[in-house]
């Protein structure tokens, strides 16, 4: 009987510990998250983004500064791997001078957003400094 407790409450501590980790991954202790546009948004083909950050500050990029990073948006990308170079090309946009907002211009259909935080040398936080939204432009 003891013993089944005992299993019980492992169980229960556990499950507890996924969930806080799911709220932190939320945005709600620390992550990234677009403002605007929301997940799910049907967009002009120019719209504005806002991006914002918890648990760390933005920070232009150059030499990495402890707990700081500035924004990139990947346009129709995955999230990139921890400790990975966030490349430069025409679907990683870089925000290395610190900005927190843009206009972005897409084709006309459906879309993915991946907003990864990255440090001063575009080093990836990973996937717990990354949010991917589905977009629609008309």
């Amino acid at each position: 009987m003891k013993k089944m407790k005992y299993i019980q409450a492992a169980i229960l501590a556990g499950t507890l510990a996924m969930a806080g980790s799911a709220y932190a991954h939320e945005g709600h202790e620390h992550g990234v998250s677009f403002e605007t546009p929301k997940d799910g948004a049907t967009l002009d083909h120019t719209f504005k983004v806002e991006m914002e950050v918890e648990g760390m500050k933005v920070h232009k990029a150059g030499d990495p500064v402890e707990g700081t990073g500035h924004f990139h948006i990947i346009v129709d990308g995955d999230c990139v791997k921890q400790g990975t170079a966030v490349v430069k090309d025409a679907t990683h946009m870089h925000y290395g001078k610190g900005q927190t907002e843009t206009f972005i211009s897409l084709k006309s259909g459906s879309h993915t957003l991946s907003l990864q935080f990255a440090d001063g040398h575009h080093i990836s936080y990973g996937k717990d400094w990354c949010e991917t939204i589905h977009v629609t432009v008309k």
